[in-house]
């Protein structure tokens, strides 16, 4: 048969007292109300049990007097890979008293467990196996899968509430040994048994619909702030549609105000042109009647010149007349000469005004169109942004309904919630009372026990006390048997039977009594064994009993 590696069988054994240990701190704790304190024992057997799984294949230190093996070491590098432990390790370093590092490790279980995060900050510490070689051998318990199974199962101990005060207690003297005896159950643990497993299942339950309510009240909480900033981004959507309305009928107003003073400056400069096209033809009609009646003259002048000079033979008289005449009508060609070409050049002007003012035409309807064009893609992009707005308010206005739905009915769930929690704490209420009423009648089923013990003792010692019941069983015989039917309230207490208060028959009168009334044994003639009386036949028997004992 192959041995064992030891260090496995040592980790399978701390794994399994880690296992009762966790285990029976919850059940304990359970009924012991949930909120525990330093002193008691079972959370004390927890940390040693913690102490004992840390220290585990631990490395040996050499220091400058001595070898130094603590566990402080790996749990004080867990605030470098969880930022939200550095509290706790400031808190450790700053309590005072602590002397040791031993100290201040078992300070740091209790504050984690108060935090309920040692299951987080232990499990952050076996993921970085690297960094926990420096501290443990390679056999370790921390090191190993046991170590996870640990930090797995202490996460039930979130559902615990401890109240330690590490301030005032002595941590670093403490012996940490193993309470065996703790862990092993009796026969009457066994019975109870079933008992605690329903008080942990119901409060399991209730703080389960605690916790949800909690989640659900966040939750509420969330969405109401959802729905607050989906409202003012609401409004702030609706001003700035407002707005966008706004610009768009700005930008209309002001293209039909460009549109009626484009329309004016069309109509000025087609009247400009109709006046200018009217004085260039007056011009030309000027133009071409002088040109005409320049020519007749010329024309007549050249005649004459003509006549003249055929004529300036016959008479030197004559001829100084003509050539005066001559002189005289070329200065007035001359004349008429520069007038046309004055004319001329106000007809060319008038054309270069003409252009002009078609140039100018053109390029102010450019400027007019451009602008146009420029305020319909304005407009279009003011209707494209408005289209979108209102699409994105309506999808805003359909998310808000379905958040409002939604939170109707979380906040259904959540009164449902509640209903179920008071129900939950008026079955707890119940329960509690049961459990006293259980506790009283095992009291008074104890001391009955004992009273029925000390008068078997009796009854033992004297043999006249059964021909003392057989005469008084003989005086009660006769009696009549009584049906069940015929029975609905108990003889003595006068109560009414129910399910709880169930019948029971007396084996001596033959009467129907309660369990409360008819709660003894006595032997009796026709049966050796101890069967059921009631209270009255008990005390009855027993008085004539004891009235014949010497």
């Amino acid at each position: 048969m192959a041995t064992k590696d030891p260090t496995a069988v040592e980790r399978a054994n701390l794994l399994n007292m880690a296992k009762l240990s966790i285990k029976g701190l919850i059940e304990s704790a359970l009924s012991f109300g949930r909120t525990l304190d330093s002193d008691y024992p079972p959370l004390q057997q927890f940390f040693v049990v913690m102490e004992h799984c840390l220290k585990h294949g631990l490395k040996v230190r050499k220091s400058f007097l001595s070898y130094n093996k603590t566990i402080w070491g790996p749990l004080e590098l867990v605030e470098k890979l969880y930022p939200e432990a550095e509290e706790i390790g400031a808190s450790v370093r700053d309590l005072p008293g602590l002397k040791t590092p031993l100290g201040r490790a078992r300070a740091w279980l209790r504050l984690a467990l108060m935090q309920k995060k040692m299951a987080d900050y232990l499990r952050c510490l076996i993921i970085q196996r690297d960094l926990l070689s420096e501290f443990y051998e390679y056999h370790a318990l921390m090191m190993e899968e046991e170590g996870a199974v640990i930090v797995g199962l202490l996460v039930g101990l979130n559902v615990i509430d401890a109240n330690l005060c590490v301030k005032g207690e002595d941590l670093d003297s403490q012996v940490g040994v193993i309470d065996f005896s703790m862990y092993l159950k009796n026969e009457e643990d066994i019975g109870n048994k079933e008992r605690n497993v329903q008080i942990a299942a119901i409060l399991d339950q209730k703080n389960y619909v605690e916790e949800l309510n909690r989640q659900l009240n966040s939750t509420v909480s969330s969405l109401h702030s959802r729905v607050d900033s989906l409202e003012k981004s609401n409004t702030k959507l609706i001003e700035e549609l407002a707005i966008a309305k706004n610009n768009i009928i700005k930008l209309q107003e002001e293209n039909h105000q460009l549109r009626s003073e484009n329309k004016l400056i069309l109509m000025k400069t087609q009247q400009h042109l109709e006046v200018t096209k009217v004085d260039v033809e007056t011009e030309l009609q000027t133009y071409k009647h002088s040109r005409q009646g320049l020519d007749e003259m010329y024309n007549e002048a050249r005649r004459q010149l003509r006549d003249e000079s055929q004529l300036r033979q016959g008479s030197e008289d004559g001829l100084k007349e003509k050539n005066e005449i001559i002189a005289r009508l070329e200065e007035k060609t001359n004349k008429i000469t520069a007038a046309m070409r004055q004319l001329e050049q106000r007809l060319q002007q008038a054309e270069k005004a003409q252009m002009e003012a078609e140039d100018e035409d053109k390029k102010h309807l450019q400027e007019c169109q451009s602008k146009s064009d420029n305020l319909q893609k304005q407009i279009s992009q003011k209707e494209k942004q408005l289209v979108q707005l209102e699409t994105d308010l309506k999808i805003e206005k359909e998310w808000r309904q379905t958040l409002q739905e939604d939170l109707q009915k979380e906040k259904d769930a959540l009164s449902h919630l509640r209903n179920e929690t008071q129900q939950i704490i008026s079955l707890k209420k119940e329960f509690l009372n049961i459990q006293d009423e259980n506790q009283q009648l095992k009291k008074i089923y104890h001391e009955q026990e004992q009273a029925l013990q000390e008068l078997g003792n009796k009854l033992s010692e004297s043999k006249l006390k059964i021909e003392d019941i057989k005469e008084a069983n003989k005086a009660l015989q006769g009696l009549v048997w009584l049906k069940d039917k015929e029975a609905t309230h108990c003889k003595l207490c006068e109560k009414e039977f129910s399910l709880s208060k169930r019948k029971h028959h007396c084996r001596n009168c033959g009467e129907i009594f309660c369990n409360a009334c008819s709660d003894n044994e006595l032997p009796l003639p026709s049966s050796p064994k101890p069967v059921r009386v009631c209270d009255s036949c008990h005390a009855l028997l027993i008085q004539r009993c004891s009235s014949n004992l010497p």
